[in-house]
């Protein structure tokens, strides 16, 4: 008589996370996890230097004291606190590999667009209201149904625009590629110049040749080590930081973000003043309601596409969807990320919301959410280790940033550029994202243009009546300006 078989008895942890049905391990979904916050840790550094310093931000918090270091100690705090929080509750409920922080585009929009013309609580109060808008939608079902609607060719060029997309932040934020005058020009007039360049170069060859080599935590293994030379060469060559206290370049060939370098101290505690400083009315009274519903259509829709856009170009690259085309628990995701737009607001760090960066924890293996418990925590853990979090310059993040953009480039062969119809929205969808660096706005452009050729090539019966309300709201979108000015609006 044969023995009899067993099978292996599943935790129900892992029957939630569906760590073993994705095919995934414990091991691989916490290296994952450390890929993804040590790719997109710098949004902690980041997000503070330009909410920060915005207008209004310091009386606000200070009682009027124009300490800019404060305010941005602040933002500094709840970034990373939102961040932690909304990433372990994608990763409970959503269940999949998506880390949140503040949204870069929309931290900028509010800050320099919105702010100036009201107090920095109207602002946040209106982030809170384009949460809320966005999680109605969702509840109803409408934001799932639009992801249906669209064309599936289109949801492969949105995959593939965003993978250049993260390559060209990549090169940007490394010094490779720079902008002026020309448009963009590679390094320094036409040539690589300085150390920190070097460390970029050494970090993305390393990185794909154990990329190549199928060694595991390459790209963990790649940030680490292209770190550790970062700071070897700083301690030896003094290099310096590439940008000065306002911003502006004032040493071409320095250090991106931080200036790599063994921290004095590893622990300091949070200052959190800048939790609940929103008003949630207070711009209708400043600028008016048509302008303010006007605002928050603007953030509205740019949030409300881009975490579409990302959870299935990631989704793709983890190789998760289902046989029907569908993203596992779309409705779980949908939800934490429209919570995350409201918490960032109550919070006073914009709009959080879904990073594409997440594609460098699944390119490390991480397919489930226990990936997004590590980095949440990892970036709670960051309000009390700030220093360690300003250790890591650009060039030393970014190579994984290049790498993973090829990985998601992948997706092309999906997409039949011989058929124009579907060929060119693709396309124009692949080729603005990187270049207007939005997300947004390139499948805006793909869905106009995909409506636009099915009405003069005869085929309007085959557009389903979302794609037409999409369609007609990006146009509505794209023409904001003017129709600020029609409408006597306009600033906005």
């Amino acid at each position: 008589m044969s023995a009899p078989t067993h099978t292996p008895t599943v935790s129900g942890f892992d029957r939630w996370f569906e760590v073993t049905k994705r095919g995934s391990t414990y091991g691989t979904e916490i290296r994952g996890g450390f890929v993804t916050f040590f790719t997109m840790a710098y949004i902690v550094v980041l997000n503070p230097l330009i909410i920060g310093t915005a207008k209004d931000i310091n009386g606000l918090f200070i009682g009027g004291t124009d300490d800019v270091v404060k305010a941005i100690t602040m933002v500094t705090a709840a970034t990373a606190l939102v961040a932690g929080l909304m990433t372990i509750l994608m990763g409970a409920i959503g269940r999949f590999p998506i880390a949140i922080a503040a949204g870069l585009g929309l931290n900028g929009y509010v800050a320099f667009t919105l702010a100036p013309q009201m107090t920095w609580a109207d602002a946040m109060g209106l982030v809170v209201l384009e949460g809320v808008f966005i999680l109605i939608l969702v509840l109803t079902g409408f934001r799932s149904a639009v992801f249906r609607a669209v064309p599936e060719q289109l949801k492969y060029a949105i995959g593939v625009g965003i993978g250049l997309f993260i390559t060209i932040i990549g090169l940007v934020d490394a010094g490779i590629v720079r902008g002026g005058v020309p448009l963009v020009s590679f390094g320094i007039f036409g040539q690589l110049q300085g150390w920190p360049i070097f460390t970029f170069v050494f970090g993305l060859l390393l990185t794909i040749i154990l990329v190549v080599r199928k060694v595991k935590g390459a790209i963990l293994i790649g940030i680490l080590a292209t770190t550790v030379l970062a700071i070897v060469i700083e301690a030896l060559f003094n290099v310096g930081s590439k940008s000065g206290p306002d911003g502006s370049v004032v040493n071409p060939v320095g250090w991106g973000l931080n200036v790599p370098s063994v921290p004095s101290s590893l622990f300091a505690m949070p200052d959190l003043g800048a939790l609940g400083q929103f008003n949630l009315f207070g711009s209708f009274q400043m600028i008016g309601v048509i302008a303010s519903m006007l605002a928050i259509f603007s953030l509205t829709l740019s949030d409300f596409f881009d975490t579409m856009g990302t959870a299935f170009g990631l989704a793709t690259e983890a190789e998760l969807l289902e046989e029907d085309g569908d993203i596992p628990h779309l409705e779980s995701i949908l939800i934490v990320d429209s919570v995350a737009a409201i918490a960032g607001g109550m919070g006073s760090t914009s709009s959080n919301t879904a990073y594409i960066e997440s594609a460098s924890g699944i390119g490390e293996g991480a397919r489930t959410g226990v990936a997004s418990l590590v980095t949440g925590a990892l970036f709670l853990l960051a309000m009390f280790f700030a220093p360690l979090v300003t250790v890591i310059p650009y060039e030393a993040a970014t190579p994984a940033l290049v790498v993973v953009g090829f990985l998601m480039m992948t997706q092309i062969r999906h997409i039949d550029f011989m058929d124009y119809s579907i060929g060119i929205p693709a396309f124009l969808t692949i080729a603005l994202m990187p270049f207007t660096y939005s997300i947004a706005t390139g499948i805006g452009a793909g869905f106009v243009s995909w409506t636009v050729i099915q009405i003069f090539t005869g085929k309007a019966k085959q557009i389903g009546w979302l794609m037409w309300v999409i369609s007609i709201a990006y146009v509505l979108y794209f023409a904001i300006s003017p129709i600020e000015s029609l409408l006597g609006v306009g600033g906005v």
